[in-house]
């Protein structure tokens, strides 16, 4: 993962770092904006870079970021020919080698109101891709009902590892594990975040039975893949919107299993999303899984039913 993520680095920037013994499998992004200081973002905060060749909290000591800098990082990640990936940029990112997405910001381009492309790009965020196989090995018992997949929805704040979690739980159903034997699983992947394609090929681990369709929206996706490739399981990230609903309760309605993501903090704050309220309310996901970070990222918090019953809370209370 290194040696992909230090090549898009410019050499200024890659001549300060050689020195320091940086830890990347804590590293999550990496921040850069035009003129302004450099960011590592790690596990436990943000540092600058510093033109003495190490780490500072210090941000009078941090190493800018000029205009040969932002230019080296596009050049690389876009083989040279910005055209040649423009409905990634459109999408505000290009996926590169190992899964990493890079993040790109400047002045839109705009066509009848949609996003054409983005030019003067000044604005960076590389996003280090995390693999973390098994995090979801001790949530899956709660999810198998004699030998079915139960519709799921992981409710997850920002970073707090909802992805990482699909992730394992794709390539967990898709291989088979001792609570279910592999079963087709298809992967809508609008962001190109949960398989990480990289020209065609997953960079990410999902399965022996894992199809994916890659960079296309939600919806229409969940619609190709269940008439295409006869998936027991779909799995998707960061639903919300009415067409997204509506596809899944369609989906729910074939016989087909779902496991989503969304943005939130609670059931209770789902509810308040009108869109999203028809499906918990109708109780169409069978489970639902809250994480938090209170005790670190990634931290379950709960597991509920589709009546609100704390499955967590009941397995303590079983155990003791």
């Amino acid at each position: 993962m290194n040696d992909v993520i230090l090549k898009i680095l410019s050499p200024s920037i890659r001549c300060l770092i050689k020195d320091i013994d940086i830890d990347f499998s804590s590293l999550i992004e990496i921040r850069l904006r035009i003129n302004e200081p450099l960011i590592f973002v790690f596990n436990d905060g943000e540092y600058f870079l510093c033109e003495k060749r190490n780490f500072t909290v210090n941000r009078k000591l941090a190493y800018r970021v000029n205009a040969e800098d932002i230019k080296y990082v596009i050049d690389m990640i876009s083989d040279y020919s910005l055209y040649a990936y423009e409905d990634e940029i459109r999408q505000g990112y290009i996926t590169i080698y190992g899964g990493h997405r890079v993040g790109l910001m400047g002045q839109a381009v705009m066509d009848n109101n949609n996003i054409k492309s983005v030019k003067h790009i000044s604005f960076i965020n590389i996003r280090i891709a995390h693999q973390i196989k098994g995090c979801a090995v001790k949530v899956l018992p709660y999810l198998i009902r004699d030998g079915r997949v139960l519709h799921t929805l992981i409710i997850s704040p920002p970073g707090c590892g909802k992805t990482t979690l699909l992730r394992d739980m794709v390539r967990c159903l898709s291989d088979g594990t001792g609570y279910v034997k592999g079963m087709n699983v298809g992967v809508v992947d609008e962001r190109s975040e949960i398989a990480a394609c990289y020209k065609g090929v997953p960079q990410n681990d999902v399965g022996i039975r894992t199809d994916i369709l890659d960079a296309c929206p939600k919806a229409y996706g969940m619609l190709m893949m269940l008439r295409s490739m006869n998936p027991k399981v779909i799995a998707v990230d960061e639903i919300g919107s009415r067409e997204d609903i509506d596809v899944i309760s369609y989906v729910i309605n074939c016989g087909c299993g779902i496991i989503a993501t969304v943005h939130g903090y609670s059931i209770d704050d789902i509810r308040t999303k009108p869109v999203l309220r028809k499906l918990v309310d109708e109780k169409a996901f069978e489970r639902y899984i809250v994480l938090g970070n209170k005790r670190g990222i990634g931290n379950i918090e709960n597991i509920f039913d589709e009546r609100g019953n704390d499955l967590l809370l009941q397995s303590y209370l079983a155990a003791n």
